[in-house]
Formats: structure tokens, sequence, C-alpha cells
């Protein structure tokens, strides 16, 4: 049987884990929606329109900034949040590389059926 190639950006995997983690919730799925515009945001600003509490955005904010997707700058008395798009890029890769294999799996396994 075949072993599994390893992909070249195996030593990123943890950082991925912790980047789908972070975006396995709805809440900070929109905060990266909206801060996908690329304009630095307030926590005012992101809290607007929602049905969460400032408190609780600043968590999911924290969360996502713990997996490198966001970070935060001071301007005055305000913290503004913005995205960092490398991390969605690097875990986007890594989705490639898994559709990849498994594209390569199904192919053989049809070839196989329809060998027979």
């Amino acid at each position: 049987m075949r072993r599994p190639s390893r992909s070249r950006s195996t030593s990123r995997r943890p950082h991925n884990a912790a980047v789908f983690a972070a975006l396995g919730d709805e809440t900070r799925l929109a905060l990266i929606e909206a801060l996908s515009a690329g304009e630095s945001l307030s926590i005012t600003r992101l809290t607007a329109g929602r049905r969460v509490t400032r408190q609780a955005i600043t968590k999911h904010l924290h969360v996502l900034s713990a997996a490198g997707l966001v970070r935060a700058t001071r301007q005055g008395r305000e913290q503004l949040w913005e995205l960092d798009g490398e991390p969605l890029r690097e875990a986007r890769r890594q989705l490639e590389v898994i559709s990849g294999e498994w594209d390569s799996a199904l192919a053989r396994l049809r070839a196989q059926v329809e060998d027979r």
C-alpha cells in the first residue's frame, strides 16, 4: 500500500489547525468578513448591528489574534483591528494540497474499478 506523500507545508499544520479552529465559529467568520474589506475597525464598529456584546466580540478577536488572523493597533484610546491575510492564504494552500490528494486517490480508485 502506498503511503500518502508528505506536503512541504507539514510544519505549518499546527498553525493551520489554529486557523481552522478559529474559523469554526459563525461570529468569528463574520468578523473576518467585516475586516476583509481592508479597513481597520474598532470594537464599536465591529459590534454595530450584531446581537453580541462588545466583551464577546473582544474575546472572539483574541481567538482570531492567537491564530494570527487579525492584529490590533492602538490609535488614541481605541484599538483598531485589521485582518492579516497570510494565514488564510496558507490555510487555502493546505486545503488545495488536501484536495489534490483526494482527487488523486479518487482517480486511482476509479481506475481500479474500471479495470475490473
